[in-house]
């Protein structure tokens, strides 16, 4: 086990330490990052277990990027034990967005505990002028472009082809959202250039002239396309929709505990031993139904048809 990569700038605090060894409290799982073993979140923790002058300490595996470790060492830091100073939740949001550029302000927020406006400045700072990204991902896991001008242009054209389209046909086949193919089509009744001056000069936006963007989904790779279940748990693990969020998070460790390779499930047969194979049989049945009856209700019509259409404010 490695020291972590902290997003504390001073490191540990030695005195929290004592103060959790001394208090007797039962110590929560620290989190350690599988590929590199360091620790992502629970170093006093585990310096009071030294302390206590205890040889073992619970813990749970990260599955992940570096990049990803951080981010999540920076999450969780956040949101219980000792909080990170507002140098540490500063130098945090700089770091993750030079590692996750696509990312919107308001998802680094609310990571690193700033305001969207603070990471906002920082990107400002940090970012080179000229390698910005053409959309960012937002924290409900949607992408969306900061400058809609191709897709303007493009949905006047279309407007011209076809008079009476629907905006509807038109904002799919565009890229964009209804609003913003209704602006376009007025733009056009009025004689103007659909594109805003503000897009044509190029600047980025955060939204279109009515305030909103068509949001794409985040793609996931399919069992169709001959990916197995690793490479597809590792694009979940990248969804900030699902890493974002305390039951995504749920979901993503329970995952990563039930993608078993064949030959790691080959080892775990061999393990059980003869009294405990009816038992284990049942409980494995058992999980397997609940995980089945997971995947009927995901792939319901309802479900597939893309209802849930919330957006970032």
């Amino acid at each position: 086990m490695l020291a972590s990569d902290s997003p504390r700038l001073a490191g540990v605090d030695d005195e929290h330490a004592r103060v959790l060894a001394e208090s007797g409290a039962v110590l929560p799982p620290i989190v350690i990052h599988r590929a590199t073993r360091r620790v992502v979140d629970g170093m006093h923790r585990l310096q009071a277990a030294v302390l206590r002058g205890e040889d073992t300490i619970e813990a749970r595996y990260f599955d992940g990027s570096d990049r990803d470790a951080f981010v999540l060492a920076v999450e969780l830091n956040t949101a219980h034990g000792l909080p990170l100073c507002s140098a540490d939740r500063a130098a945090a949001a700089e770091r993750i967005l030079e590692s996750h550029p696509e990312w919107s302000d308001r998802a680094v927020s609310a990571v690193a505990g700033l305001s969207a406006k603070a990471v906002g400045a920082i990107r400002r700072k940090v970012l080179v002028e000229g390698h910005e990204v053409p959309a960012r991902i937002g924290r409900d896991g949607r992408t969306r472009p900061l400058n809609s001008a191709a897709g303007r242009r493009r949905a006047s054209e279309l407007i011209a082809a076809d008079p009476s389209a629907s905006l509807r046909k038109i904002a799919d086949q565009a890229g964009l959202s209804p609003g913003t193919v209704r602006d376009v089509r007025e733009r056009m009744r009025r004689g103007e250039d659909p594109v805003p001056s503000a897009l044509r000069t190029g600047r980025p936006a955060v939204g279109d002239a009515d305030g909103h963007h068509r949001p794409q989904p985040f793609q996931l790779p399919s069992r169709s396309s001959g990916r197995d279940a690793a490479v597809m748990l590792e694009a979940l693990v990248n969804d900030p929709s699902l890493r974002l969020t305390e039951n995504g998070r749920h979901l993503l460790r329970l995952l990563s505990t039930h993608a078993i390779s064949r030959e790691r499930r080959a080892r775990i047969i061999e393990s059980v031993p003869p009294h405990a194979v009816a038992t284990v049989s049942e409980v494995a049945r058992e999980c397997a139904s609940a995980w089945e009856d997971i995947a009927r209700q995901l792939t319901t019509p309802q479900r597939l048809g893309g209802v849930h259409r919330e957006t970032e404010r």
